[in-house]
């Protein structure tokens, strides 16, 4: 679908990356990946066109559309939520006109065997099929749809979107991105600004899209959840491994540890022949063969290993000084804003060496709780803290902890106690400040460099109460492992809010889930509660579907029978979809392949002289994409028919 060919890029002289090549299919779900400084928001934004290459070409066919979703964006639009998504359908509206106009055009025109009569139903054939895709016929409910998908409520949608912050108004340009349906998702970080609930949406949500996708994400279970092809970019190349992310990391070691090998190897080789050039240099006899080794030596490519980034942080938490059995006592609490009610009645009480995870969708109070725990926000009701309790405390927002016109030496130096004074340097070193980095202004720092610097200054006092809130905003993956192993191996207590659901495996054994303006508890890890929220919502199904009223039958039938049944013919229905589905993917290769070839001809048209005067040529190549895309109409139908049947499963 979209070509990158010999792509190079450069800043200030040095290359970003250096020729490199890929193609993107239509159906294409792909993680990029690379260490920090490697590319890869360039490239996105290379292949929507929002920058210019240094060489090279981004081959986008006519009529691919790109969607891309930056990190950030300032949108400043004095819009309602529902109304600014709603300019999402802009092109819907544009394509209205065209097909008007082309209409209008063919009914004025008698020239019906032509081959540009031919050529406008052609196009005409191509904007109904594209007004049908976008669904104009229901916009604002698909508008709304995707909207609650993302985390707003139904009240939310007639807000003025300057009363939301950043991160909100970030879902609504996801949710714009979403409407359009383009060809291609260029995604940067999506899941930045959302919480669990809409992180799932969102997966389900790009499992049965239609389009191609590729993003750029830190979190390693959205991405093995959705990507099946990973392309990487490291010292200015790429490496397309047709696997997810946890797959490609083992496959990467692999292909590090060939390279080593082969390095070595190479070594010895030119080793040996130097060997042989400093011993027969200035023998006559020899001359000949000397010349022939130096020869090879200049010709030789050496080989570079690839630098895999074990740069990140490496720490571990201060053993927690003793504290009583009750680490913390929550009685009644509550807090309002105004006439919003964010938290009632919270009663809570928590032990010594426990380890709990705060989860809810985004404005839910977790943030606010964790406030009152740690004297931040008043409240009703009463917060008591155990026995020698000592806190420590990570905001989400941490430019409001750090004083913006310290230095990053003097921010741990100005509050460093006793033997800490003499070990500032030495932990800013492990959080990766080093040399004139501890001179920096905490104002120049990026949002990075200022969480680290947080969890730096963390580790000045021990504390046997650590209350995190959203800590991996910002990390790295390796940095993220090596945060959540140091959390393991506290043996204090421990409260953290995250939407990161690989980070939380395995880190808290009891998860709260913040329903406004209460909290539901559950036992076990992060996985073990999205599993007992499913049996949750199939028990309610379950009870509803109780409370109708029930005709009465002459003869009782086992229950275990029906359900039998019903699964017997929901298994043939699901085997029949599933065997067209494979029936239309198989032919959607087999075309995608052909017209691979055919795209790769149509991008060198020079050195296919023979095509520039075939018009059968051209004429089989639309036909072949107009025949790509009813089959992959068909596709999407299929898969929507085959989510409804599995939906049968859980009524």
């Amino acid at each position: 679908m979209i070509t990158i060919q010999n792509l190079s890029m450069h800043f200030t002289g040095d290359d970003l990356f250096t020729d490199i090549s890929f193609m993107i299919r239509e159906k294409d779900r792909i993680g990029l990946v690379g260490k920090n400084g490697a590319g890869k928001t360039t490239l996105l934004k290379l292949i929507c066109g929002i920058e210019q290459p240094s060489k090279g070409d981004v081959i986008v066919p006519q009529g691919v559309t790109i969607g891309y979703l930056p990190q950030e964006k300032n949108v400043n639009s004095e819009k309602t939520v529902l109304d600014e998504a709603l300019t999402a359908f802009d092109e819907y509206h544009q394509l209205e006109c065209d097909v008007e106009r082309l209409q209008q055009e063919l009914a004025e025109r008698t020239d019906y065997e032509s081959t540009q009569y031919e050529k406008l139903i052609i196009k005409l054939n191509n904007l109904n099929d594209r007004l049908a895709l976008l669904g104009g016929n229901s916009i604002e409910g698909e508008a709304e749809r995707i909207l609650v998908g993302l985390g707003f409520s139904h009240d939310d949608m007639l807000r003025p979107m300057r009363e939301f912050s950043n991160g909100w108004q970030m879902r609504v340009e996801l949710a714009k991105i979403l409407l359009k349906k383009p060809n291609l998702l260029l995604l940067d970080e999506p899941t930045n600004h959302l919480d669990i609930e809409s992180i799932q949406w969102l997966e389900n949500f790009l499992k049965s899209y239609y389009g191609a996708i590729l993003m750029v994400s830190h979190d390693r279970a959205f991405l093995d959840n959705i990507t099946i092809r990973t392309v990487e970019i490291s010292n200015g190349k790429i490496y397309d491994y047709k696997a997810s992310y946890s797959d490609y990391v083992s496959l990467r070691e692999e292909r590090v540890d060939m390279q080593r090998s082969a390095y070595e190897n190479q070594q010895r080789e030119i080793k040996n022949i130097e060997a042989f050039i400093e011993r027969f240099r200035y023998k006559a006899t020899k001359a000949k063969q000397v010349q022939s080794r130096v020869k090879l030596l200049e010709k030789m490519d050496e080989i570079v290993i690839d630098d895999i980034d074990s740069t990140a942080i490496h720490f571990k938490f201060p053993p927690a000084p003793h504290s009583g059995k009750v680490t913390l006592e929550l009685n009644h609490v509550g807090k309002s804003y105004g006439d919003s009610i964010i938290l009632k009645d919270i009663n809570l009480l928590i032990p010594r060496g426990e380890k709990i995870a705060f989860v809810g969708r985004n404005g839910e109070g977790k943030s606010t709780l964790s406030k009152i725990i740690c004297g931040v926000h008043d409240h009703e009701g009463e917060v008591k803290l155990g026995h020698e309790v000592k806190i420590g405390y990570y905001a989400q927002n941490q430019q409001d902890m750090l004083d913006m016109n310290k230095t990053v030496f003097e921010t741990l130096d100005d509050v460093a106690v006793g033997d800490m004074r003499l070990k500032v340097k030495a932990l800013l070193g492990s959080f990766l400040f080093r040399g004139d980095d501890i001179d920096k202004k905490v104002k120049v720092l990026s949002g990075g460099e200022k969480a680290r610097l947080s969890l730096a200054k963390m580790l000045l006092f021990p504390t046997n109460l650590l209350v995190l809130d959203e800590p991996t905003n910002h990390l790295d993956m390796l940095s993220k492992d090596i945060l959540k192993n140091a959390l393991i191996q506290y043996d204090g207590t421990l409260i953290i809010v995250s939407h990161d659901r690989d980070f939380l495996q395995g880190l808290t054994n009891k998860v709260y889930e913040f329903r406004k303006p209460n909290i539901k508890e559950y036992i076990g890890d992060i996985y073990d509660f999205l599993e007992q929220k499913n049996l949750n919502h199939l028990k309610e199904l379950e009870i509803a579907a109780k409370q109708q009223p029930q005709k009465v039958v002459a003869e009782p039938v086992s229950q275990n029978k029906i359900n039998y049944e019903r699964k017997k013919q929901i298994d043939a229905k699901l085997r029949k979809v599933d065997k067209e589905i494979q029936r239309l993917e198989e032919a959607i290769g087999k075309l995608e392949a052909e017209l691979a070839e055919q795209d790769t001809i149509m991008a060198n048209p020079e050195q296919h002289p023979e095509i520039q005067i075939d018009n059968d040529w051209y004429w089989a190549y639309g036909k072949k994409k107009e025949e790509l895309q009813a089959l992959m109409d068909d596709w999407g139908e299929k898969q929507m028919e085959r989510e409804e049947v599995m939906g049968e499963y859980e009524i």
